[in-house]
């Protein structure tokens, strides 16, 4: 039978020389796992052995952990120095001085999850501060709750399917575009990419395709808005009022599913401002000419209208606000409660928004409950780092920061996915101890004092079982283990015998009874849903079980929108707020009661002469920092620099022309990138891709990163009090073509590391 292995950007069939290929019914694969099996081979970039950083072992305290060197310690006495060190924290300062803020997108296996494994470790021992929220949708996962009543993995689920869209939708408006590039993953493995042949259908059915955003190649086809970063907000509030204007709004609508209309209209009358929110007032703000907003409102409100917005527009400064005038948007139309229409949130940001969910329940490894209930927003690990004890607002409530010491990390790489590094880097010399588990030297394994390695998904036993996907799948390995890495449950085996707690953290059970005991939960769950599945030993030698499509496709909010006095919203009205009392009552600057226009801090509206939009999208070579070291993402570098794309005329003024090396430079710091010329971008804005790994190296005596990620330059401030997401997109750059000489690239080779014999 066949061997199948997964990731978050595919799943693929293993073949008779132990080589992943994609799945033959998989109907657009990901150019993501091109470069999967090269990078999982680099023996440049691959940790062999557990080390532990030289100026620790001194007694440093982390001064030199960020331009330092390693020895080689082996397991045993590796798990000694963790054990110790976890000992001597919590005796010393409590469970609380412990970050385990492990985050990112690890296995796609359903037990080999980093993250999982920690913090069932580190909970069976006293606990850890976690993290709250995700760097991908912070504001939303704060927001939506407020105005939709639903959870972010809530309204992921309930997303209206995109099927229905296809079928339904007369004229798809999309702020931020939808991009099939972004689609290719989805955390947990996806085994369907389908996105592009969705777009086709619309197109074949004679659907409008409109495409909000500063690229062009964020919806290929469609009609183009070339909006100017950071000002959606403003055309969404035009596209509102010239609605209201010309008396389209559909007040049924909105006098039975909503409430706040008549607080939000005062907004849009300019009633108390002075300021009507008019195509005239928005055109300079969003530079979209008013005559375009109004001719766009009106066919919005005499077509089908699905008014779609990706994850990237509440990354920034406000972003809150996107979000909120793009649902209140689609409320004044009224068309919510008809199938396929109304409003979307992360279509193409992730292939299984709009993917129809079956409400299955699979088992995940346990847990179980954290004694230490501190925690943070997931953006603010540099703030918490630098001011242990500083006060902070989220989400209503006057937090304070803990007072960390040891920084734990399994599964991820702040180094990459962190705003303002050169900060971070600061920020990270602080903690007295920071491990890490790692299996490539990714910049934040380089900044660690322990550095523990560990196994590669195409290296271990595991399974793809992933609710928003159609087929379950039994993962085997393609490969041997790399040099002395072993897998993260290990590791914490070996931990948690050490503090007494093995049976309790492996309840008897090894690697290959925990699949079974989760996939005896996996039959149980599919056995309510009246789905019959095989026995585990007919799962792992079938590789894949395919499961029967939903019944029907949902819709989002359909139960209310068929009857909202049966099934209200778990909002403050039990509808959907276009006014929030509970917001507006928090008095804050940076998010009132409704949506709102407020003039970011950095963005073109403010940029000086020769100042650039910094766009930084995801690339479709590589998820996020991984597979950077693949072949399809080493094909796009230009002299070993990640590229950056420019408008031509752009380029021109500048000097410069496709193949330079340019600097990229802000107040915050600097970057190399190799140029490409691209018409399709906004002349006022650059694109650099995120993920490149972080290179910083001492040039003429300034820290520049010499690879190209866009995280060097981004601004590490929350979007606002009320979420602390991120705003890496309100970013003003400039360029220059780069003169010097091309320092090698650090992540081309291994660090300094001595060998055991002689560390003494």
């Amino acid at each position: 039978m066949a061997k199948y292995t997964a990731a978050h950007w595919g799943v693929y069939e293993i073949d008779a020389k132990g080589t992943p290929v994609p799945l033959r019914d998989d109907p657009d694969p990901s150019r993501i796992g091109s470069g999967w099996l090269s990078a999982a081979r680099d023996t440049a970039s691959r940790i062999a052995a557990p080390v532990a950083r030289k100026g620790w072992l001194a007694g440093d305290r982390g001064k030199q952990r960020c331009d330092d060197g390693f020895v080689e310690i082996g397991w045993g006495r590796a798990i000694e120095l963790v054990a110790g060190e976890l000992e001597r924290v919590r005796g010393t300062y409590g469970n609380n001085a412990i970050f385990a803020g492990s985050y990112g997108w690890a296995s796609a296996g359903r037990f080999h999850h980093p993250q999982g494994q920690l913090r069932r470790f580190l909970n069976l021992i006293g606990g850890h501060v976690g993290k709250r929220d995700s760097y991908s949708f912070a504001a939303a996962e704060v927001l939506l709750p407020r105005i939709l009543g639903l959870s972010r993995e809530a309204h992921e689920d309930n997303m209206t399917g995109l099927e229905l869209v296809a079928k339904e939708c007369s004229l798809l408006v999309a702020f931020g575009g939808f991009s099939g590039r972004t689609a290719q993953v989805d955390s947990g493995g996806t085994s369907d990419h389908r996105l592009r042949n969705l777009h086709a259908q619309m197109v074949a059915r004679g659907a409008e395709l409109v495409s909000v955003s500063p690229r062009r190649d964020d919806f290929p086809g469609a009609e183009r808005v070339s909006i100017r970063p950071g000002g959606d907000t403003a055309m969404m509030l035009a596209l509102s009022y010239e609605i209201l204007a010309a008396g389209r709004q559909n007040e049924a609508f909105l006098a039975r599913f909503t409430s706040g209309w008549p607080e939000y209209r005062a907004y849009l009358l300019g009633e108390h401002d002075g300021q009507t929110k008019s195509a005239d007032w928005a055109a300079p703000l969003c530079d979209v000419p008013a005559q375009y907003i109004r001719r766009l409102a009106m066919r919005m409100t005499e077509a089908r209208t699905m008014i779609s917005i990706t994850w990237s527009l509440q990354r920034a400064e406000h972003g809150e606000q996107p979000l909120w005038a793009a649902l209140a948007l689609a409320a004044i139309l009224g068309q919510m409660d008809q199938p396929g229409l109304g409003f979307g949130f992360g279509y193409g940001s992730s292939n299984a928004v709009g993917r129809t969910q079956r409400g299955f329940r699979w088992p995940a490894f346990p847990q179980g409950p954290n004694p230490v209930k501190d925690f943070i927003p997931v953006a603010r690990i540099t703030d918490m780092l630098l001011s242990p004890g500083a006060e902070y607002v989220y989400d209503g409530e006057t937090r304070r920061y803990p007072d960390i010491r040891l920084v734990y990390w399994a599964g991820g790489n702040p180094f990459h996915h962190h705003q303002d590094l050169m900060r971070l880097e600061s920020a990270w010399t602080r903690p007295e101890t920071v491990i890490v588990h790692e299996h490539s030297w990714t910049a934040t394994a380089r900044r660690a004092d322990l550095v523990l390695p560990c196994t590669t998904p195409l290296e271990r036993t595991d399974m793809m079982i992933n609710k928003r996907d159609p087929a379950l799948f039994f993962m085997s390995p393609a490969r041997a283990p790399y040099g002395q890495a072993k897998d993260d449950h290990e590791i914490f085996r070996l931990l948690a015998s050490h503090f007494g707690v093995e049976e309790a953290f492996t309840e008897s059970r090894d690697t290959e009874s925990w699949l079974r005991t989760l996939w005896d939960g996996t039959r149980r769950e599919a056995d309510r849903h009246g789905i019959a599945l095989p026995d585990f030993d007919t799962f792992r030698r079938e590789g894949r079980i395919d499961l029967p499509p939903p019944e029907k496709s949902q819709v989002l909010l359909g139960d209310f929108f068929a009857d909202p006095e049966a099934a209200p919203l778990k909002t403050e009205s039990g509808r959907i707020t276009l006014f929030n009392r509970a917001i507006a009552d928090l008095a804050l600057a940076n998010c009132p009661g409704h949506p709102a226009w407020i003039t970011p801090t950095e963005s073109l509206l403010t940029a000086k002469a020769g100042e650039l939009h910094l766009i930084s999208g995801q690339p479709d070579t590589r998820l996020h920092g991984q597979n950077d070291r693949g072949k399809a993402s080493l094909s796009e570098k230009i002299e070993g620099r990640e590229p950056c794309e420019l408008h031509p005329e752009t380029a021109a003024e500048l000097g410069l022309a496709a193949g330079d090396i340019v600097r990229i430079y802000n107040d915050r710091g600097a970057c190399l990138a190799g140029l490409k010329l691209d018409a399709g971008l906004r002349r006022d804005c650059v694109f650099l891709a995120a993920g490149a790994w972080f290179d910083l190296q001492t040039i003429d005596g300034s820290r520049i990163d010499v690879h190209g990620n866009p995280n060097t330059l981004t601004r590490d401030k929350g979007c606002s009090d009320l979420t602390q997401g991120t705003s890496s997109h309100s970013c003003l750059v400039r360029m220059a073509r780069w003169t010097g000489d091309l320092p090698p690239l650090s992540i081309d080779r291994l660090p300094v590391i001595e060998p055991a014999a002689q560390s003494s």
